[in-house]
Parts: C-alpha cells; sequence; structure tokens
C-alpha cells in the first residue's frame, strides 16, 4: 500500500517590500472579453451529427451568402462542427492587433484536429463587433477510436487558434474619471491599503490618496499632471512605488494532495502533543479443498484470513511555543509522525487554541 507524503511549504517570516504594480491594478484597466458562434470544417468524420440541428442550419445559411441555395435535409456531413469562440482582447489594443482565441464544440462533434475556424465575429457585451477569428485550430491531443476501443489524450473538443484573433475596434476602457482614478489591490487588507496610500502622498509630496476600504486606494490627480502627456507617467511613478503588503496568519491545508502551506505570523502557543497510530493489517489468502479420487465431489475453493493489529508507541512531547516559521518546523519535526499525521496536528491544534492562525483546509 502506498503512503501519502505531504509537502511542507514554509513562507519567510518577514515580508519584502513589492511594487504596487505587483499587488493591486488600476481600475478599469483590464482585459475585454469577447464571444462568438462560428463553424469548424475539414473534420475527418468527427464533426456533428444529423442530430446537431442548429450545425446544419448554420450550414445552409453559410452557403446561402455565397449563392448556394440548399435545404437542411440535402446537408449530409460530419465534417462540421459548430462551436463557441472566446477571446480576451488586452487593454489598449489598437485595430489589427492579435489575439489568441479558443474555440469549444457544442454540439456532438468528437474531435476538433486538423479543423479550421471560418471566419468569425467576436462581439462585446454591447453587441458591437471587437474583433474577427480564423484559422487552423491547434488541439493539443487526440482521439482515437476502432473496432470498440478508445485512446485519447487531453480534450480533442477544445482547441486554440494562436494570434488567430485580428482586433478590429479598440474596446472601450474608462480608468480616469474628472482626474481621479483608482488603485485595487489583488488581495484586500485594511494595512496594505492604508501603507499604499501613504506611500503615494508621501512620494507626491501631499494627500492625493484615500484608502477609502480594504481593497480600494482613490488617487486625485495633481493639477501638475492632469495632462494627457503627464497622466501616463503619473500613473507609471505610483505603480513603482515600493510598498511592504500586510499578510494574514494562515495555514492552508489540501487534504487531498497532503500539502500544507504555512504563511508567516502564524504562531502556536505551548501545548503537550501525544500522537500515536494504530496499525491493522488484513490479509487473504485462497484454501483449495480436493475430492478424493473417483468420488465425483467438485473443487471448492475458499478464502481465509488472518489479521495483525500493531499500534505505534504513544509519547507526550511538549512544545514551548513557536513564535517563527522556523519554530514550527522544528517541533514538528520533533513529534517524528507520519506527514498525514501533521494535518491532523494542525486541526487539533486549532481546536485547542494553540494555533494563533486561520485554518483554511482546501
Amino acid at each position: 500500500m502506498k503512503r501519502a507524503f505531504i509537502i511542507l511549504i514554509l513562507i519567510a517570516s518577514v515580508a519584502d517590500a513589492s511594487r504596487i504594480k505587483d499587488i493591486a491594478y488600476v481600475k478599469g484597466v483590464n482585459d475585454y472579453q469577447v464571444i462568438g458562434y462560428g463553424l469548424v470544417v475539414g473534420l475527418n468524420g468527427s464533426g456533428d451529427s444529423q442530430m446537431s440541428i442548429f450545425t446544419q442550419q448554420s450550414v445552409a445559411s453559410m452557403l446561402k451568402r455565397f449563392g448556394v441555395t440548399v435545404t437542411q435535409s440535402q446537408i449530409r456531413m460530419r465534417n462540421v462542427a459548430a462551436v463557441m469562440v472566446v477571446a480576451s482582447i488586452p487593454p489598449f489594443s489598437s485595430n489589427g492587433a492579435s489575439v489568441d482565441v479558443t474555440v469549444s464544440s457544442m454540439g456532438d462533434a468528437t474531435s476538433l484536429q486538423g479543423g479550421t475556424l471560418l471566419l468569425t465575429d467576436l462581439i462585446g457585451q454591447d453587441g458591437k463587433v471587437y474583433a474577427t477569428a480564423q484559422g487552423p485550430l491547434s488541439v493539443g491531443g487526440f482521439d482515437i477510436r476502432a473496432a470498440g476501443t478508445e485512446i485519447q489524450r487531453n480534450f480533442t473538443t477544445t482547441g486554440r487558434i494562436p494570434n488567430g484573433g485580428i482586433v478590429q475596434q479598440a474596446p472601450p476602457i474608462n480608468f480616469v474619471n474628472d482626474w481621479k482614478l483608482s488603485i485595487v489591490l489583488f488581495q484586500q487588507d485594511f494595512m496594505t491599503a492604508t501603507r499604499v496610500a501613504d506611500a503615494i502622498n508621501q512620494s507626491i509630496g501631499s494627500t492625493v490618496a484615500d484608502a477609502i476600504n480594504g481593497g480600494t486606494i482613490n488617487v486625485q490627480v495633481p493639477p501638475a499632471f492632469q495632462t494627457r502627456d503627464k497622466l501616463v507617467p503619473f500613473i507609471a511613478q505610483i505603480e513603482s512605488l515600493q510598498v511592504a503588503p500586510d499578510v494574514v496568519a494562515r495555514v492552508v491545508i489540501n487534504e487531498r494532495t497532503g500539502t500544507v502551506v504555512v504563511g508567516q505570523n502564524v504562531t502556536v502557543l505551548p501545548v503537550a502533543i501525544s500522537h500515536g497510530n494504530l496499525n491493522i493489517e488484513i490479509q487473504a489468502y485462497p484454501v483449495i479443498s480436493q475430492p478424493a479420487p473417483f468420488s465425483q465431489g467438485q473443487t471448492v475453493v475458499t478464502q481465509a484470513a488472518t489479521a495483525q493489529v500493531s499500534q505505534e508507541s504513544t509519547s507526550m512531547v511538549a512544545i514551548n511555543g513557536a513564535a517563527t516559521v522556523q519554530g514550527i518546523a522544528t517541533a514538528l519535526n520533533s513529534l517524528k509522525v507520519r506527514p498525514r499525521d501533521i494535518i491532523a496536528i494542525f486541526q487539533a491544534l486549532k481546536a485547542a487554541g494553540a494555533l494563533k492562525a486561520e485554518l483554511v483546509i482546501m
């Protein structure tokens, strides 16, 4: 029987200063998501079947645009698939910029491998076309079926087209309103927000930043920077400022993988721990009973089992308290327990009130 293993990651207790651009972003400066409906052609019999009526309707409508009139009942093909196409346009993208697109089957196609996406309009939330997509798909897997046997690697009903989207219209971006902008933290924290506001005010030399909550800092652009050519350098100056983010004392446990991450500021109060394991091992082996010669009996096979019970010696270990991450690691190593047991010990420490940190179980 394989034993579970554990990875104990100990984060340094001293937080280094980070740039504001690494812990926050300017509100309004974000990717713009677009979506479209299209057709993938050139499939080797792995496209949508006749059950996907919308695929047949789409093919008939497309052919009608090229002067070919067919009815839905006349379409019999398995090399076409109806797909949804999605993409994210980076902020400040100009007309003609290239973006990656993701193509996903929405019918009963078994694979998009070898297919080519036909020209597809990608629209935004306002219904306007912001980009178009077209090109051969890169699936990154395979799906082989023969004689009732199937061999599959990765998902073949979803693919990507690198640089397959072309921006036709710059998405709307509004990050400055009445010469005011907002800095939003990736991880909300009142102390970090206060430090960001203080760093901005100290750098500008006046009170222009105000932390309105634990995640947002409003900044009033000074009159000296209220021009189009000076606004960008002003924001760049703010993003380059160094701030030491405050970190919440937290222990994260993933019971599925046996991973434990201990963050900074985690402390353990003086406590005594006793931990022991009860191991039960059951082994089964066949017992065969043969009949006597010429007795016309039958061979009987039964199962017999043996059980062994062992219990590890249990001892009481006293921990005088650990104020640093290194101290917690030393205390856990002194227990000489199995990796999985560390998770149970952390849970027991939290229940006893000795673990001064937030315990997150994934």
